[in-house]
C-alpha cells in the first residue's frame, strides 16, 4: 500500500533525517526517480530496496516511511499515467469521431507524455515486461490504452485505417526506443514523434 502524505498527527514518526521543512511529496518523487533509474539499468528484480536507499543516501527505515515495497514504488509511477488516461478517455467520449478530434487526442497525449519522466517510465516497463507482467497496474494500463484506441478508431474502418490511427499514439513512444540518445535531443524527439503521429492521422483520414 502506498503511504499517504504526513499530517501534523504523524509527523513525529517521520525519519530523523527529514526536517520540518522537508516535503513528503518531493521526497517520494526523489525515491521514484532513483528507483526508476536503477530498475531500468539493473532490472526490477535485481534491484533491492537497500540499493535504492543507499543511492538516495538514506537508511532503509527512512525509505520504508514512504514505500514499504518495490511494488508500491511502481504503483506510484503508474498511478498518474492511469489517471491521465482516464481523463483523456472521458474527454474523447464526448467528442465526435472526427479527424480534428483525433488530432487533438494526439496533441493532448503528446503534451502529457513530454511533460515529465513518462518516457523513462515506459522504457522501464518495456525492459521489465516479464517481471511486471503480473503487476495489477500493468493490466490496468493496457486496458486504458485499448479503451482509448477503441475511441480513436472504429471497427467498421478498413484495417489499414485502424492501424494508422493506432500507430499514431505508439509513434510517440517508438521514437525513444528507435533513435539512440546521441542522435537527437529530447526536444527533437518530441517534435519528430508528434509530426509523424499527426501525419498518420492525416493519412488515415485522407
Amino acid at each position: 500500500m502506498i503511504m499517504s502524505e504526513r499530517t501534523s498527527t504523524n509527523r513525529a514518526f517521520a525519519p530523523e533525517s527529514e526536517t520540518t521543512e522537508d516535503r513528503p511529496r518531493d521526497t517520494r518523487a526523489r525515491i521514484q526517480e532513483i528507483a526508476l533509474r536503477l530498475f531500468t539499468e539493473q532490472g526490477y528484480e535485481a534491484t533491492s530496496l537497500r540499493e535504492i536507499a543507499e543511492a538516495l543516501g538514506v537508511t532503509k527505515a527512512a525509505l520504508y516511511y514512504h514505500f514499504r515495497t518495490k511494488e508500491d514504488i511502481v504503483a506510484g509511477m503508474v498511478a498518474d499515467r492511469v489517471a491521465f488516461l482516464d481523463e483523456l478517455i472521458e474527454w474523447a467520449r464526448e467528442q465526435p469521431k472526427s479527424m480534428e478530434s483525433r488530432r487533438e487526442i494526439v496533441r493532448r497525449y503528446a503534451d502529457w507524455l513530454h511533460g515529465g519522466r513518462h518516457h523513462q517510465v515506459m522504457r522501464f516497463m518495456e525492459r521489465n515486461q516479464t517481471a511486471l507482467k503480473d503487476h495489477p497496474l500493468m493490466g490496468q494500463t493496457r486496458l486504458k490504452m485499448l479503451t482509448l484506441l477503441r475511441l480513436f478508431t472504429d471497427s467498421s474502418d478498413p484495417l489499414t485505417v485502424q492501424l494508422k490511427r493506432s500507430l499514431a499514439l505508439f509513434a510517440m513512444h517508438a521514437v525513444w526506443f528507435l533513435l539512440p540518445e546521441g542522435d537527437a535531443n529530447e526536444a527533437e524527439r518530441n517534435e519528430a514523434s508528434l509530426k509523424v503521429a499527426l501525419e498518420l492521422i492525416d493519412a488515415a483520414d485522407g
